[in-house]
């Protein structure tokens, strides 16, 4: 077992830049055990569907990485642990003309600094629905998209994004908003938002991991500087969730070109010390990291059940 003191991992990054989840999530499984580094995704070309009808013209479709509650898997509540039993590993899709308690214990947010008690900073369907009745879009895609959070690349490639491109053509969706939560939940639905530019559907993509997002590549990206499960806006603040969605859709209308970034004014915090907990080994100790070792092999058998009840 690696101590916290090794001075590979030793580290206390800048609080005026945003989190280095790549090399933060390196560094926590080399910690407690697990030497090969995971590849995060990366390409170098980017594609980009302009809009094809302003706005007001369009329909507007989510793609979220949270889970449909399920009473008989165990916590989702909020400051739940983390759940594997929660997770799911195929597409599904859900009315958006109604409200649906979607939850995210199942995925890696950040349990120190947010509770994940206000489903609108992960899920902001009724922003959007409320943009819909005020005609700043056309209407709201009958349905929206919950992606699956995929490790392998190959799979979200081939299975997952053409998945969700047919649901999205077959609703006849003119743009997509994809909202992710955990370091990987970012790089899937940036892989998600590549498949569906090129392929004639326009995205922008709401995310807290701006390093893993812009190495995946994507057309569009709103970065809020907030902690892991809140890309829509900070919980319990409409004001806040309703700039957060507008830069969204101002992003989508405005980007000149692929890999156009805009970073949201908002602040989590005047502190922005927050950023030195999520993952970090320099701040465990090794009974800690060994704890974390026993969870997370835990976890792991839960996980394939799931997957291998859903096959």
């Amino acid at each position: 077992m690696t101590s916290p003191a090794d001075p590979r991992f030793a580290f206390e990054p800048d609080l005026e830049e945003p989190i280095r989840y790549m090399q933060r999530t390196r560094d926590y499984y080399r910690a407690i055990g697990y030497d090969a580094p995971y590849r995060w995704a990366h390409h170098d070309d980017v594609p980009f569907q302009p809009l094809r009808k302003p706005l007001a013209q369009a329909r507007v479709a989510i793609v979220t990485t949270a889970s449909p509650f399920d009473p008989a898997k165990g916590d989702q509540g909020p400051g739940a642990a983390y759940n594997s039993a929660a997770k799911f590993y195929q597409v599904y899709d859900g009315d958006a003309a109604r409200d649906h308690d979607l939850r995210i214990s199942h995925i890696a947010y950040d349990r120190v600094h947010t509770t994940a008690d206000d489903s609108n900073t992960w899920f902001p369907l009724p922003q959007l629905r409320r943009l819909a009745a005020k005609g700043r879009i056309a209407a709201v895609g009958p349905r929206f998209f919950g992606a699956p959070t995929n490790r392998s690349h190959r799979v979200t490639i081939e299975t997952d994004a053409p998945d969700i491109l047919a649901r999205a053509r077959a609703d006849g969706v003119d743009a997509v908003v994809l909202v992710p939560n955990c370091p990987v939940c970012h790089q899937s639905v940036s892989l998600i938002a590549r498949h569906l530019e090129a392929n004639g559907i326009s995205t922008v993509l709401m995310g807290c991991a701006k390093d893993i997002v812009e190495h995946a590549g994507v057309p569009r990206f709103l970065f809020s500087d907030f902690p892991l499960g809140n890309s829509a806006g900070r919980p319990h603040d409409s004001a806040s969730q309703a700039l957060t969605l507008e830069l969204a859709l101002k992003l989508l209308e405005a980007a000149p070109g692929p890999r156009t970034t805009m970073q949201s004014p908002l602040r989590w915090s005047a502190d922005a010390s927050w950023k030195l907990d999520y993952n970090n080994v320099a701040r465990m100790s090794p009974e800690e990291l060994e704890r974390r070792r026993r969870e997370f092999e835990a976890q792991k058998v839960i996980a394939k059940q799931v997957r291998d009840s859903a096959a």
